[in-house]
């Protein structure tokens, strides 16, 4: 049987960017560590004011066109995964298609085009929807050009404005990837949740405490769900675990619970046991619900400064949080820039042909609520792709917000205020955002 996953990835950040410790902390008169130690980031990335989703999604999805040697023929299907949407009928992918049709001879006239809503797990599964069409023989040939782009904006003054973010990732979906090998074996998590919701509203409504015990919930359900199809999870088969990356303090929870059961039943529980004093807690050992739960959150505790542990988070978990650290948080693209961080990784390690056939455990997840795990097998053309990526000098080129330039660029991007604010970078050689049209529309250019 064919592999079919990932042959290319293409990240687009916005230009401008936040200094979380430096600049947004002292004008809330709070500790720089609240947001560096306690919620794992230090800078946000922000849209300027000429670009938006529709233009971050179509830069990141040209340059992997113009890499790859792709022209519309050779796409069968263009998905678009966001929670930003700023039309409930016209979907984001037409207005990406229609972009990239200026600068590309020929059309998309002949792709499937759609856009995809789970909260942040819909950019996986835009990618399941890909691999099925490919899977189903309904392709003839062609690859899935799968989108996940978002601007990540809370109201002012929500605890969430710390997180926020802003930026694309687009993937080729195909046959006889370049990356990663996508499984056949999926687990899942679901329940109707109310933990992070937009009724007819651009910023969300967030019960914060409830948000990560649904996170961490599903999660367990997805990963108890996959091992009942492809068997268990062992410590030493996964090199790394992407995870959906709201911010990276909520990671490091989802983590230890991870290894937690990953580790249950296992040699490595023996010689957990051997450092902490004992073996996990078995509900069945209990009188009561509450009695177990202290004593898991006791057992937690230790395992959280046993050697082995933060070994294997040292090595699996934190290489995946790089980029989330200096962009915040992107929504659908998040668990795909957590993929991404941990390749870059890899390279920056010097690994190579022993890398290849090694796992990755993906980690999704969506508000409202539901959690996908799935395994992907590292392909022999994964450091070719991963180190023509141009995220670094995208970067480094960011134009750095003061506070007041920030409140005017959240103004910007709100889609119940108009406002007139100059650009703070020049575009080159992309998609920019150039006002609406007849019907209200937004239209766009692109810029030599």
């Amino acid at each position: 049987m064919t592999a079919v996953g990932i042959d290319a990835i293409e990240i687009r950040t916005g230009k401008l960017q936040l200094d979380l410790p430096n600049t947004f902390a002292p004008k809330k008169g709070e500790d720089p560590e609240k947001y560096t130690k306690g919620l794992g980031l230090e800078v946000s990335s922000f849209p300027d004011v000429y670009e938006d989703i529709v233009t971050m999604g179509a830069n990141a999805a040209k340059r992997l066109m113009d890499r790859k040697g792709l022209d519309p023929d050779d796409v069968g299907r263009i998905d678009v995964a966001t929670e930003s949407a700023f039309d409930h009928s016209k979907p984001v992918s037409t207005y990406i298609a229609g972009c990239l049709e200026q600068v590309y001879d020929g059309d998309f006239r002949h792709a499937n085009k759609g856009e995809r809503k789970f909260a942040c797990v819909a950019g996986t599964q835009a990618i399941d929807d890909a691999y099925n069409w490919i899977r189903a023989g309904r392709n003839r040939g062609r690859s899935a050009l799968v989108i996940a782009t978002d601007t990540a904006l809370y109201e002012r003054g929500d605890p969430g404005e710390a997180t926020q973010g802003g930026g694309a990732v687009a993937m080729l979906v195909s046959e006889d990837p370049s990356i990663v090998e996508l499984s056949t074996e999926q687990g899942y998590g679901s329940m109707d949740e109310t933990d992070f919701l937009k009724p007819n509203q651009q910023f969300p409504s967030v019960d914060g405490k409830r948000s990560v015990q649904v996170y961490l919930s599903r999660m367990r359900e997805a990963l108890e769900d996959y091992e009942a199809v492809a068997g268990p999870v062992s410590v030493d088969a996964v090199t790394y675990a992407p995870f959906h990356t709201p911010f990276p303090g909520m990671v490091r929870k989802a983590g230890l619970f991870a290894y937690r059961h990953i580790t249950r039943n296992s040699p490595v529980e023996d010689e957990l046991a051997a450092a902490i004093g004992r073996r996990q807690p078995r509900e069945t050992d209990y009188d009561s619900r509450d009695a177990y739960e202290e004593a898991i959150s006791e057992y937690m505790d230790d395992l959280k400064e046993a050697d082995q542990y933060r070994e294997w988070y040292a090595e699996t978990i934190e290489p995946t949080l790089g980029l989330s650290r200096v962009v915040g948080n992107w929504y659908t693209g998040s668990v795909h820039l957590a993929r991404a961080s941990a390749l870059r990784d890899a390279a920056d390690r010097g690994l190579d042909e022993e890398f290849v056939g090694r796992q990755l455990l993906i980690g999704s997840y969506g508000s409202g609520a539901q959690a996908e795990i799935h395994s992907e097998t590292v392909r022999d053309g994964w450091k070719a792709e991963i180190e023509a990526l141009n995220i670094d000098d995208q970067l480094a080129s960011r134009y750095d917000l003061s506070f007041e330039e920030y409140e005017q660029v959240h103004d910007v991007h709100d889609y119940d205020k108009s406002v007139d604010v100059e650009e703070f970078t020049t575009p080159e050689a992309e998609f920019v955002f150039t006002g609406w049209g007849r019907m209200n529309e937004r239209t766009y250019d692109y810029v030599e």
